[in-house]
């Protein structure tokens, strides 16, 4: 991804709630909890495994794909919009919210 002047790169531990079909509904960050308030945007890219050199036993999983959405969040109704791409490694529970930017 390409940075741009309005935006934020943190890698910071978040808590996201999904739906039940597994959207994102909201995410905790700095002790609020921010909205979504748009259609997010789900995707997966590759790891590095070869820079990495995680070793593995057979049937350990997925260690290549990591899972990423954009969502678009508030903290209230009348608050401006700003974009949260959120990630999770391989084999992670864990989501890190990578950067926030202004719309």
């Amino acid at each position: 991804m390409t940075a741009v002047a309005n935006e934020t790169t943190l890698d910071v531990a978040v808590d996201v709630r999904f739906t039940a079909a597994g959207t994102p509904l909201a995410v905790r960050f700095d002790g609020r909890i921010w909205a979504v308030a748009a259609e997010p945007v789900h995707w997966f890219a590759r790891d590095a495994w070869w820079d990495t050199r995680r070793d593995a036993a057979v049937g350990s999983g997925d260690l290549v794909s990591i899972e990423y959405w954009r969502v678009q969040v508030r903290l209230g109704s009348t608050s401006a919009l700003r974009t949260f791409t959120l990630r999770r490694d391989p084999l992670s529970e864990q989501w890190l919210l990578e950067s926030i930017s202004d719309n």
